[in-house]
C-alpha cells in the first residue's frame, strides 16, 4: 500500500444538483448548509454563473442542523426546487430549525406534507451520508471545498480561482461593455 493519495471526487452522477453556465468549467461544490463560509462561497459561484454541481458534506460534528438542513434540501429536490430552496437556506442561515424549514417549503409552493415526509426518508439521509463521505474519501477537510479542472480549492473561492476556471468578475464584465 504505497499509495496514500485521496479518491478523486466521483463523476457526474444522475442526482448531482447542477446549475450555471454548460460550457464553464464544472465546479463540484462540497458544502454545508450552516456554514457561514460555504454561504459566501455559494454566492460568488452564483454571481459568476459557474457550472456548479452541490455536493453535501454536512458533518453533525460541526453543527447539529447541518444533516437535517441538506435533508430538508433532498426533500425539496425531490419536488424539483433544490436550488431555490438552497438559495433560501444559504440567505438566511440564522433560521433552519423545522418551522423556518416549512415556511421556506410553503414559500416555494411544495407540498409541505410530502417535503416533511421526504426529508425524514431514508432516501434523502442516504444521499447526504454518500456526498458526505466522497467528500471525505476525495480528501475534503473543510468546508466549502472546491474541485474543478484538477484544481483542488480548500475555502471560499476568489476571483483569481474563479479567473483560472474562465469565469470572470460579472461586474468588472459589465462596467466595460
Amino acid at each position: 500500500m504505497d499509495d496514500l493519495r485521496s479518491a478523486p471526487p466521483p463523476s457526474l452522477r444522475e442526482d448531482d444538483h447542477v446549475r450555471g453556465d454548460p460550457d464553464g468549467a464544472v465546479v463540484i461544490f462540497y458544502a454545508d448548509f450552516t456554514c457561514p463560509r460555504c454561504a459566501l462561497a455559494h454566492k460568488r459561484l452564483t454571481a459568476h454563473n459557474a457550472h456548479v454541481v452541490f455536493r453535501h458534506m454536512a458533518l453533525r460534528a460541526k453543527d447539529e442542523r447541518a444533516l437535517p438542513a441538506a435533508c430538508a434540501a433532498e426533500a425539496a429536490a425531490a419536488q424539483g426546487a433544490f436550488w431555490p430552496f438552497a438559495d433560501a437556506l444559504y440567505a438566511d442561515q440564522g433560521r433552519l430549525d423545522d418551522p423556518h424549514l416549512w415556511d421556506r417549503a410553503r414559500a416555494l409552493d411544495l407540498d409541505v406534507e410530502r417535503f416533511d415526509a421526504d426529508r425524514k426518508s431514508e432516501l434523502a439521509a442516504e444521499k447526504v451520508q454518500r456526498d458526505t463521505r466522497a467528500a471525505l474519501a476525495a480528501g475534503a477537510t473543510t468546508t466549502p471545498m472546491l474541485f474543478a479542472a484538477g484544481i483542488v480549492h480548500p475555502g471560499v473561492p476568489d476571483g483569481d480561482y474563479l479567473a483560472r476556471l474562465g469565469y470572470h468578475d460579472p461586474v468588472r464584465i459589465q462596467k466595460t461593455s
